[in-house]
């Protein structure tokens, strides 16, 4: 039997786990600009331009945390490997990948700080990526066990929030009006430079559009730096006239619903000894995290119990946060959300997802959660909040929360 008075305690709290940078890359359209390079490719550019532009030599970085949904083709092998192999670190770079659905890359960050919390690594990068136009969603599906299915009516993601619709008594116009303004609040955010800070561009190869498909495609060099799936022209009219997704004479279309993309995105992450030692200047902090898990049939509606148990570890309630990201799977989670946690008219200030999200930007998968930190940190020093939030359903039943102090 183990004598624990004769063991040495740690401390909780070792460092605090500090947001040196939080970078991405555009987000492309499904079949668009980056569905013409691979996710470990893409990733690395996004890497290496996140150490260069901190002037941190990849030899200090000790583990590379990366959130991906789809680990097959080219997303398998561990992927997050593979991505710090091919931006050309040192092979003492380790690299792990992680899977908690559309939460993957907000999971990371929650490993990469609690990591620093504790004292067992220093610097660590977190982050994802996800190709949906290379890597088709769903097409590393599998089977469940009986004992889950005989427990739980388990449907796709879509079934679920046409139920959120109906439970929370939203209507198809309420939806629809949520997702013109978010390609609204999107329109504006690129128009104003609000995501300059946070993408880093990067070039790939394009084959010429006035190609024939007979022989070799000619190639293009294409430096790609602004978001392509946001959809300007849109309009309520548009919008109300697609017919719904998953089931007739349902709410939820392809309009209300998040868009298939591409995209990748990274958050450097060092204890306080470090930063001082390499001479980084933090942009911000994490304080806290918070899951929850929820009924997997419902699946998406966790979000807010996610938030309240965040919150309660950082000692702080809703009137405390500036600015709140919640991942905009469907119109019906996030107007769900509004309506459990009573910021509907937050969101009217625009203080919730106040430069658009996954309806109008797109939800690259494995990245989002990362994606999500990096647009949090610039949209909390542009407006000079102290605190922000980042929230993700997951699928199957889960959510996830971030909290983030800026410096």
């Amino acid at each position: 039997m183990c004598n624990l008075d004769r063991v040495p305690l740690l401390p909780a709290w070792e460092s605090d786990a500090l947001i040196v940078d939080a970078v991405r890359s555009p987000i492309g359209r499904r079949k668009g600009t980056l569905s013409h390079i691979r996710g470990d490719d893409l990733s690395a550019q996004i890497l290496n331009g996140l150490v260069a532009r901190n002037d941190v030599d990849p030899a200090e970085i000790e583990d590379l945390q990366w959130g991906c949904v789809t680990q097959i083709n080219e997303q398998a092998w561990n992927i997050g490997r593979n991505v710090a192999l091919a931006a050309g670190w040192p092979v003492s770079v380790c690299g792990t990948t992680v899977d908690r659905q559309c939460g993957s890359s907000m999971q990371t960050n929650f490993n990469a700080a609690a990591a620093v919390w504790s004292g067992q690594l220093d610097l660590v990068v977190s982050g994802g990526v996800e190709m949906m136009s290379r890597v088709p969603m769903g097409s590393n599906n599998g089977s469940m066990s009986d004992a889950v299915l005989e427990r739980f009516d388990v449907v796709m993601q879509g079934f679920s929030a046409e139920e959120i619709a109906e439970k929370w008594n939203l209507s198809r116009e309420e939806l629809d009006r949520y997702s013109y303004e978010s390609h609204m609040r999107a329109a504006r955010a690129i128009d104003e430079g609000r995501f300059d800070r946070e993408i880093i561009p990067v070039d790939v190869d394009v084959p010429d559009a006035d190609e024939d498909g007979g022989g070799a495609a000619t190639m293009t060099r294409t430096r790609f730096a602004v978001d392509e799936a946001l959809r300007r022209e849109t309009t309520m009219e548009k919008l109300a006239s697609l017919q719904p997704a998953f089931v007739p004479e349902g709410k939820i279309t392809a309009g209300n619903s998040s868009q298939i993309v591409d995209g990748s995105a990274a958050v450097l992450v060092a204890s306080e000894q470090k930063a001082s030692q390499l001479g980084l200047e933090p942009r911000a902090r994490f304080l806290s995290f918070g899951i929850a898990g929820v009924d997997p049939h419902l699946m998406l509606h966790g979000n807010p119990d996610a938030c309240a148990k965040a919150l309660a570890k950082a000692g702080l309630t809703w009137d405390d946060i500036g600015v709140i990201e919640v991942n905009e799977a469907f119109a019906s989670v996030v107007l769900q959300f509004l309506a459990d946690t009573g910021l509907g008219e937050r969101w009217e200030a625009g203080d919730v997802n106040p430069n658009g999200g996954g309806i109008s930007l797109g939800h690259p998968l494995g990245a989002t959660g990362a994606r999500i930190t990096a647009t949090l940190v610039s949209e909390m020093e542009r407006r000079n909040a102290r605190y922000g939030i980042g929230a993700m359903c997951i699928g199957f039943g889960q959510a996830i929360a971030g909290v983030v102090e800026r410096l």
